[in-house]
């Protein structure tokens, strides 16, 4: 549940500092183009994981799913198919025999530079049999054909297959004809949540150090290689360590990775980009090392970056005895070095090099962009206009020179811009609102369309959202943006409905023209009504279409459909409180309700024609951000905030409700927990800082940016899953609610009846719901700000920095019946913010409305402990008694503040 009160504002506003003030966030161009230039063609659905794909000159696709399946699809068929199944390794057998998923598989795909020449395509994967290794390897693609009988192994990659995890696997090339590799530090993370450097003798798939800071080791690199004609490779000039240098492979480009999934290289500048999967510690751990992150990186020449001693930017571990448990000296990132008995290389490593960009799971003040969430970065093309001067579709200018980045777990790409020198200049989400699920490749083609490759919800399964898409930009004219409705989609005959085209818009401005067809489903001749909101009626029962069609002035069109069933009027249900406030419930005190039906054809409840037993009424509590009008009853209507929270979360990328994923089935933790009076505690906990070795050895990633409350209540959903749950009992169509003491959310109080169908059609059903608030408002969460205000959000919680006198933040029509007081809770940091503090005023329907109350005035917070910067006040109003419904404003006031920040307020508490 999204709770509004149970972090002290103390500990949300911790950390909001002159940071704030100084940072100045990456803007757009004013020459950035507009979303809807851009639309998403799905080409192919339900894939079963896939990982990587490469476009090949005829805009064929080629990409590969992890169990083995190479398969192409084709623009001119639009089918895709299966061409090969290469025998892979999907599992690990640790050392007493026991069997768990992988990573490992086909992992890996590319074309060659001249592949229309040569008809070259590069797999790297894990081959199927006993010997534990991953191989790069070379095919001949003849048409739709992989000519089996034509492989050449170019390298071997030796891993150890007892222990999970990171493989990485992706292939690049640039310019000059080099290919690139990724490949994982093959540990295990599943011991600590820090730096896995464990030294102890038989534990070297839990070091890391055997791999990523070995020089002598290929994983946790990324590799530069040059394909030779004849299957063998070359090493090109100005890898990390030169040919011949004792104890390092001549193979390394860059060192100390973790998991660069996907790599990219800027075939203009030569500089490679990765995103490296970071650990899973949710905190810092003193004596241990650092909260964990994810990393975005740039490489312009080879180095090492830091992994396993370091990470993002430059943050040390402890180099922990993890025999002795004894916490050492933190390492040196100018002067890293490898004593592990697992150490095959030289012992003084290169430099560490800080990561271009990192950032944990909470929210970061450096890159707030990212927003808060699971983390996996990952590395998508360099775009440039030269290289598409015959396309179709080519990308804008606006585009040109920039590198793609993407979020796999946040669903989120993003479009980074470089200067000369290579720094970072701008960073901004690539179509916000356009959704993907959980993409894992990106690509363009030759018509200058991007490819992304969606991977889907879950790990380690096929899943029913995974896909192949096309994103197409239209730099020309664009069809009509239609919008249909009708005042009526339902009712007795004769039924007569207004349609409206209302919110039909084009972009580029031209004249359009509208046509309404109305057609019988069950057949027969279509009426033609022509204008953007004619009207109808219908004069025979059945069920009806009605299409808007409209079309520009060049020739474009698009078209939108509606459903519309004459002969059977919708049921009419009424949820009424009975003389008490309709906008707010009170903690314990009772709300009484009464439910009213009334149907044309099947009569009222009043009448007792309709029977009480046939009206459903239920009363749930959910997150405050949810909205739930409209919608059916629904398990996550009476299952209340956690199933919706849980939903919202990255926590179905690692567990399905009945079915094992990377982590149990959250049925089998709601079994293994039944009856368990501190499960809610220790789960709740658990979910925030992350842990593991309940199930084995898996790590669940902490979730630092979790509320308390949000987690429990996740927690108090799964465990509702022992068993298979049916819908609580409808409670009576008059009664009353008495809301928890410590009730949080919304209270919902919905109520529905389905009528019993008339002339041959199907039922139709109503329902009504009620939403009442929590008394407890969270400012950040209004509904207008005022200009000279600030939202800021503070872990999940956004507050508003008052910037100058007469600003106000706003709530729509609340009800005032009964509210005799507020209670504000308010922050007013003097050294911070340098606030000036003031007063709040209460008033009705205007900012400059009737004043129903205000606080005493606020004074500057003096601070001798760190701690208390940022702790609240709490000021109370006393209200002139108000009745109804009203506009509220909280209006903030210091005529003597000048140009200093007022406060910061948090909360009002209603007071009844």
């Amino acid at each position: 549940m999204k709770s509004t009160s149970v972090l002290p504002p103390a500990l949300l506003l911790t950390g909001l500092a002159f940071g704030l003030w100084s940072y100045t966030p990456f803007g757009p161009s004013d020459d950035k183009p507009e979303e809807n230039r851009f639309t998403k063609v799905v080409l192919a659905e339900k894939l079963n994981e896939p990982l990587e794909m490469a476009i090949l000159p005829d805009e064929r696709v080629l990409l590969i799913e992890r169990h083995g399946a190479v398969r192409i699809y084709s623009p001119a068929t639009k089918q895709l198919k299966t061409i090969a199944t290469i025998p892979v390794s999907t599992k690990y057998k640790d050392r007493e025999g026991v069997e768990t998923e992988a990573e490992d598989g086909l992992l890996g795909v590319n074309i060659d530079p001249d592949f229309a020449q040569n008809h070259w395509i590069y797999l790297y994967y894990s081959p199927a049999g006993p010997d534990a290794k991953n191989i790069l390897t070379r095919y001949e693609l003849r048409g739709d054909e992989l000519v089996l009988s034509s492989r050449k192994v170019l390298l071997e990659v030796p891993v150890q297959r007892e222990q999970c995890c990171h493989t990485g696997g992706s292939i690049d090339w640039d310019k000059a004809g080099n290919l690139y590799l990724s490949t994982g530090d093959n540990t295990s993370p599943r011991a600590t949540l820090y730096a896995p450097i464990d030294e102890r003798e038989g534990r070297a798939p839990w070091d890391a150090q055997k791999s990523s800071g070995n020089t002598n080791d290929l994983r946790g690199k990324i590799l530069r290689i040059h394909p030779e004609a004849n299957g063998t490779y070359t090493i090109p000039e100005g890898n990390l360590f030169p040919k011949g240098t004792p104890k390092t492979r001549p193979e390394i480009y860059t060192m100390g990775h973790r998991n660069p999934y996907r790599i990219s290289v800027d075939k203009h500048t030569g500089y490679v980009y990765w995103g490296d999967v970071g650990p899973d510690a949710g905190t810092d751990s003193v004596g241990v090392g650092p909260t964990a992150e994810d990393e975005f990186n740039q490489a312009r020449q080879p180095g090492n970056f830091g992994w396993p001693y370091f990470v993002g930017d430059n943050k040390a571990y402890n180099d922990v005895n993890f025999a002795t448990g004894q916490k050492g000296a933190l390492f040196d990132p100018a002067h890293p070095f490898n004593d592990s008995p697992n150490n095959t290389g030289l012992r003084e490593l290169p430099p560490a090099r800080p990561a271009m960009i990192s950032y944990p799971a909470a929210e970061t003040k450096k890159f707030p962009l990212l927003g808060s969430g699971g983390r996996s970065a990952m590395a998508g093309p360099a775009y440039y206009k030269q290289d598409f001067a015959k396309a179709k579709r080519p990308f804008p200018d606006y585009y040109n020179g920039q590198v793609f980045l993407y979020e796999w777990m946040r669903d989120m790409i993003l479009n980074v811009r470089f200067n000369e020198k290579g720094d970072m200049v701008k960073m901004e989400r690539f179509l916000p609102n356009m959704p993907f699920s959980h993409p894992i490749d990106m690509a363009f083609g030759p018509n200058g369309d991007l490819y992304v490759l969606e991977y889907g919800t879950g790990w380690f399964v096929q899943n029913d959202d995974s896909r192949l898409v096309r994103i197409e930009y239209n730099g020309g004219n664009r069809k009509p943006a239609l919008q249909a409705a009708a005042d009526r989609t339902a009712g007795a005959i004769p039924l007569t409905v207004a349609f409206s085209s209302e919110g039909t818009k084009d972009f580029d401005g031209d004249a359009l023209t509208y046509q309404w067809k109305v057609t019988p489903k069950s057949g027969g001749a279509a009426t033609l009504l022509d204008g953007p909101n004619p009207s109808f009626t219908f004069r025979k029962p059945g069920q009806y279409k009605a299409t808007l069609m409209v079309r520009d002035d060049k020739g474009l069109s698009d078209s939108r459909e509606l459903t519309i069933i004459a002969g059977n009027q919708p049921p009419v249900v009424q949820v009424d409180i009975q003389g008490a406030n309709t906008s707010f419930y009170f903690p314990e005190q009772p709300i009484r309700y009464r439910v009213s039906v009334s149907d044309k054809e099947d009569g009222s409840l009043a009448s007792g024609k309709i029977q009480a037993k046939q009206v459903v009424v239920r009363s749930t509590y959910q997150d405050a951000t949810a909205d739930p009008a409209g919608h059916q009853f629904t398990e996550s209507a009476y299952l209340g905030a956690g199933k919706t929270l849980l939903e919202k979360s990255d926590c179905k990328s690692c567990h399905f409700t009945d079915k094992k994923s990377v982590g149990p089935a959250f049925a089998e933790v709601a079994k293994r927990y039944k009856g368990d009076a501190g499960a809610v505690a220790s789960l709740s906990t658990k979910i925030i800082k992350g842990g593991g070795g309940v199930w084995g050895d898996a790590v669940m990633t902490a979730h630092p940016q979790l509320t308390a409350s949000d987690a429990e209540e996740m927690v108090k959903y799964i465990l509702t899953l022992s068993a298979k749950a049916g819908p609580p009992p409808s409670l009576p169509v008059s009664g009353t609610v008495i809301p928890a003491k410590d009730q949080q959310g919304m209270l919902v109080l919905r109520a529905s009846y389905k009528d019993k169908g008339a002339n041959g059609l199907p039922p139709q059903t109503t329902e009504q719901v009620l939403l009442l608030r929590n008394p407890l408002l969270v400012l950040g969460q209004s509904d207008v700000q005022s200009k000279g205000t600030m939202l800021y959000k503070v872990g999940q919680m956004p507050v508003v920095i008052v910037m100058a006198s007469g600003t106000y933040v706003q709530f729509n029509k609340l009800d005032l019946t009964g509210i005799k007081a507020m209670e504000f809770s308010v922050s007013v940091p003097k050294a911070q913010l340098n606030a000036a503090g003031g007063r709040i005023e209460v008033r009705a329907d205007s900012p400059t409305g009737p004043l129903l109350g205000q606080t005493e005035e606020l004074t500057p917070v003096e601070a001798k402990n760190p701690a208390d910067l940022f702790k609240p006040v709490t000021a109370r109003a006393t209200l002139t008694p108000t009745a109804g419904v009203h506009d509220l404003y909280f209006v903030f006031r210091n005529e003597k503040a000048g140009k200093s920040p007022l406060f910061v307020p948090v909360t009002a508490q209603l007071l009844n």
